[in-house]
């Protein structure tokens, strides 16, 4: 099955859903066009050849993207990690489908304490290194935490739509970080280790987005994890906050 960023429907799913439950795929909403070399940390995360989500480079072999990317769930309702042998990635292009290089995953890393829409994390181990070039780059992890009101870049290859076309080119859009208080009361949720970013209707994250960055001062503060009420509704995004899980992850990535 395609992964996807989960599409939640207030009280009812964000009460009971998991986001390993649902899985789809596709582009940022209200994105424009990205050029070669303007996001150099992105990748496309590839199962089976087919993108199913996006990832950021923080090393030269590590990729960091969301948990639900790879991982479903098994027959008894525990955690069924993906096979690395199923997926790649493919760096240094804005299209999805051809250019740049594709790496094999030699590992999947997912948090242990992954459920319910948050911790959702997981590293990916390449079988060989990246070459760094003005195309392909590292972004730094989050070292303070993001301020209220802050511009965020996103992007991805995720649907226009929800169930609309995916587009070969990486799109981006920028939203706006929310406080404490104006995430719960737009998503009925809150932890620190989510960030919720802004946008009018008819922008934001959508269905193949997942795992993919948000930056901010060129820094990567948010991994895709989920939108609320559909793609490019009024309702904010949730993210997993990087600064958060920024010990997890060096210590993981060894980095």
């Amino acid at each position: 099955m395609m992964k996807s960023l989960l599409i939640a429907c207030l009280a009812i799913a964000l009460a009971s859903a998991a986001p390993h439950s649902s899985q789809l795929d596709g582009r940022i909403v209200g994105g424009l066009d990205a050029v070669e070399g303007q996001f150099p940390h992105q990748v496309s995360l590839r199962q089976l050849t087919s993108h199913i989500c996006g990832g950021s480079i923080i090393a030269p072999q590590i990729i960091l993207t969301a948990a639900h990317c790879v991982t479903s769930e098994a027959s008894d309702g525990s955690l069924k990690v993906t096979s690395a042998k199923q997926l790649s990635i493919r760096a240094g292009t804005v299209d999805r489908s051809s250019g740049g290089v594709v790496v094999n995953v030699a590992k999947v890393i997912v948090h242990e304490s992954y459920g319910n829409f948050l911790n959702d994390v997981a590293l990916l181990v390449l079988d060989q290194p990246l070459t760094y070039s003005a195309v392909i780059k590292a972004i730094p992890l989050a070292s303070v935490d993001t301020a209220v009101g802050s511009e965020v870049v996103i992007s991805g290859w995720g649907r226009l739509t929800t169930g609309g076309a995916s587009p070969r080119l990486l799109q981006y859009n920028t939203l706006s970080s929310l406080s404490k208080n104006q995430c719960i009361s737009s998503t009925f949720m809150f932890t620190s280790s989510l960030i919720c970013l802004a946008h009018t209707a008819g922008n934001g994250a959508c269905n193949g987005d997942s795992g993919g960055p948000a930056i901010q001062n060129g820094q990567l503060v948010g991994i895709a994890g989920f939108v609320i009420g559909g793609c490019g509704s009024t309702n904010p995004d949730g993210y997993a906050k990087v600064f958060y899980h920024r010990d997890w992850i060096v210590k993981n990535a060894n980095l």
